[in-house]
């Protein structure tokens, strides 16, 4: 037996030192130390010694079992070590390596042309308005004095998310202003811009998802005067002082009278080209004085107060601001294009 736990002793000793990874350390633990081990066989045949041997093999057995214990032990230690060094240089930081230079991003040139805005009405005394884009037809229509069988109103031009036409997307954030004329209290000056929705189809003024500003005055005394004084000092702080514009009468449900507001093409100068498509001019928003039977379905006297609402396009706004000639640019997100506002 003697000569049995020196071979073990020997061979074990061998196969630690060589071992290159922990799984292989593992395994020659297994086969020597374990329940069914070399080792371990050999002691269960310590029963048949004689009872002067069985101390002395039993001694002999427990120092094989320490020093192949402590083999392994230090030759894990040194596996460890050595995966900590890989790990560390493979990790490694080379510090004189050139860095990567840091590209600042800017504010989108539509959302630059809404700051301006909001900055104008502020300055003029409104108060600026978010709400929902998911919206009753309630909101969106009804109380805007649009009747159920307005072309506004078909599957074919807006955005339903029911079957019976009560909720959308909205088509204008004119739902603002009912809200702001159901909540606030009189004098009420008001401006929300926001997303809307419409069936569009896409072209170089037109988008199924655009931008709308849309606000309202209420008070006593409102006139169309003082709508026109209003939009034209925006639209020339805008575009700047010698800016042309022009207002045509139109009909909207939810004013009377109504109008729309052109500013002269600022790609042609009024000649006509395919911006404007050959008018000249091009569409910025639609106006008009607020119609007493929106006033009173919203609880106000229309024979004490009158009130003037408008709506505008922001994406067209910031067409004519830096002079773009396809909305479809501002929407694409070419970085090469951006980046030059």
């Amino acid at each position: 037996m003697k000569e049995q736990l020196e071979v073990i002793r020997k061979s074990a000793l061998e196969s630690v030192v060589g071992t290159k990874a922990a799984s292989e350390l593992e395994a020659i633990r297994v086969k020597y130390l374990g329940k069914k081990g070399e080792l371990t066989g050999l002691l269960k045949q310590m029963g048949g010694l004689s009872a002067e041997l069985r101390p002395v093999m039993g001694q002999m057995a427990n120092e094989v079992r320490a020093n192949l214990e402590s083999a392994i032990e230090a030759q894990s230690a040194i596996l460890e070590h050595k995966a900590m060094e890989a790990r560390l240089e493979g990790e490694a930081l080379d510090v004189t390596i050139p860095g990567k230079k840091l590209r600042m991003g800017h504010k989108h040139p539509m959302y630059s042309v809404l700051d301006e805005i909001k900055d104008i009405f502020i300055g003029m005394g409104f108060e600026i308005l978010d709400g929902p884009e998911i919206e009753l037809a309630d909101y969106n229509f009804t109380k805007l004095n649009t009747p159920g069988d307005h072309p506004a109103r078909e599957w074919s031009d807006t955005f339903y998310l029911t079957e019976d036409s009560n909720v959308l997307l909205r088509t204008q954030t004119s739902n603002m202003q009912i809200r702001a004329m159901e909540t606030r209290d009189l004098p009420i000056r008001v401006m929300s811009p926001g997303r809307v929705y419409r069936k569009d189809e896409v072209d170089a003024t037109h988008s199924p998802m655009f931008h709308q500003i849309e606000g309202i005055v209420v008070d006593k005394g409102i006139t169309m005067g003082d709508l026109k004084g209003t939009l034209n000092a925006v639209i020339r702080k805008i575009y700047g002082e010698h800016t042309v514009t022009r207002f045509r009468p139109h009909h909207f449900p939810f004013t009377e009278p109504s109008c729309e507001m052109d500013i002269q093409c600022h790609k042609c100068g009024g000649v006509g080209c395919s911006t404007c498509k050959g008018e000249g001019w091009i569409e910025v928003l639609g106006a008009g004085m607020v119609h007493p039977k929106v006033l009173r379905n919203c609880g106000i006297d229309p024979e004490v107060y009158s009130g003037f609402a408008f709506g505008m396009g922001l994406e067209r706004l910031a067409l004519g601001q830096y002079k773009i000639s396809d909305m479809r640019l501002i929407f694409e997100n070419d970085v090469r294009f951006l980046e030059q506002f």
